[in-house]
């Protein structure tokens, strides 16, 4: 077996395991940071919209123009009025984008450019676009994201508990800050490729926060019925026992998404590939990050402060330090587990990564094979 299986099933097993729960604070703090500095970008900085939302004109060539670049920039800035973005695609042709341009330019533009690039004006393709189109997609896109989350909800509500849907849309909300904020620090226009990769990376999201939640409610089937482990620390196995598959999924997911982000932008040119790719890079990694470290610690957080729960670990620490204080090794005792209260009252707490203390066995009875 892989060093990496092996520690999969040591995870998996309780054997090893890091105190997720413990360190929440820690990991709350840096999502908050991450979060308050995307909603800065977004409000400073704001966000480029592409020509779909603004309105304005395309116009697309697969002949090398006798001119550079930055010439071709001056040369339609200049015809048009307005700033014009011009990339070079990946056969030597030309993309020509103006946003806010007055569609009725649209033909002497064309000529201009015609004339000025050295290339037939039946051989550029212009591609018209008024704001009125880009409003109808953010309209629809708001649409559909509101009742994605609504769905979302009431399906972990009945499936799980409450608590879970809570955590699970502070999750989604976590991971569409992010995605956007960076949107806003590079400067990548918004198009329609983005609006479909953010609604891709929630249904990511969403499925890695759900094997979790899984997990954790296997685990808690009659906890109420044993004082070995508390809820934290049963939420606690249950992230641990599911780290490396969702390391590994989101892995496999994050290589041909990075090909597209880096290789297929710089092969083919810019435009829809870089357009989707960046917002399901950033989606799929935010959303890995949000499943271990956010969605169940705040699900633990909510859960511990029921009644039950409370009880039941006054009664786990009770038996631990009983247990403590007759020197023997309270059961449970072990790695991937506790929380704050846990670890500082349960003196023979194990440590949070290392090998689990075995329960003592009794010796053979002599005279007995």
């Amino acid at each position: 077996m892989s060093r990496l299986g092996n520690l999969g099933a040591r995870l998996y097993r309780g054997e090893v395991g890091y105190d997720f729960i413990r360190n929440r604070k820690i990991w709350y703090g840096v999502s908050i940071l991450i979060t308050i500095t995307a909603i800065v970008a977004v409000a400073v900085g704001g966000l480029n919209m592409g020509i779909e939302f603004k309105g304005g004109a395309v116009f697309t060539t697969d002949t090398k123009a006798k001119i550079s670049t930055a010439q071709a920039t001056d040369v339609a800035t200049e015809a048009s009025g307005h700033m014009a973005i011009v990339q070079e695609l990946g056969n030597g042709g030309l993309r020509i984008q103006i946003t806010e341009v007055d569609t009725a330019k649209a033909n002497e533009i064309k000529e201009t450019l015609s004339d000025e690039l050295g290339i037939p004006a039946e051989e550029i393709n212009a591609d018209l676009v008024g704001p009125s189109w880009g409003e109808q997609i953010a309209n629809k896109a708001w649409t559909g994201l509101g009742v994605f989350m609504i769905l979302v909800v009431v399906y972990l509500a009945i499936a799980f508990e409450w608590r879970m849907a809570v955590a699970a849309l502070v999750a989604l909300i976590h991971d569409i800050t992010i995605t956007v904020g960076v949107y806003a620090l590079v400067g990548f226009e918004v198009t329609p490729g983005t609006v479909i990769g953010l609604l891709t990376i929630l249904g990511y999201s969403l499925y890695d926060t759900v094997v979790v939640f899984d997990s954790l409610k296997e685990g808690q089937k009659d906890i109420t019925k044993q004082t070995r482990f508390t809820y934290s620390e049963i939420a606690n196995r249950s992230i641990n026992s599911t780290l490396v598959r969702s390391i590994n999924t989101t892995v496999v997911a994050l290589l041909p998404v990075a090909g597209l982000l880096f290789i297929g932008g710089g092969v083919l040119g810019a435009g829809m590939l870089n357009d989707i790719s960046l917002s399901l890079f950033v989606g799929l990694a935010a959303g890995a990050y949000s499943s271990i470290f956010i969605a169940t610690p705040l699900v633990a957080d909510l859960k511990e402060r029921e009644p039950q729960m409370k009880a039941l670990k006054k009664r786990v620490l009770a038996k631990r330090a009983a247990a403590a204080a007759r020197g023997e090794s309270p059961e449970g005792d072990g790695p991937a587990y506790g929380n704050d209260e846990t670890t500082e009252n349960a003196e023979t707490a194990g440590a949070v990564v290392g090998q689990r203390q075995q329960p003592r066995g009794h010796g053979r009875t002599p005279g007995k094979r």
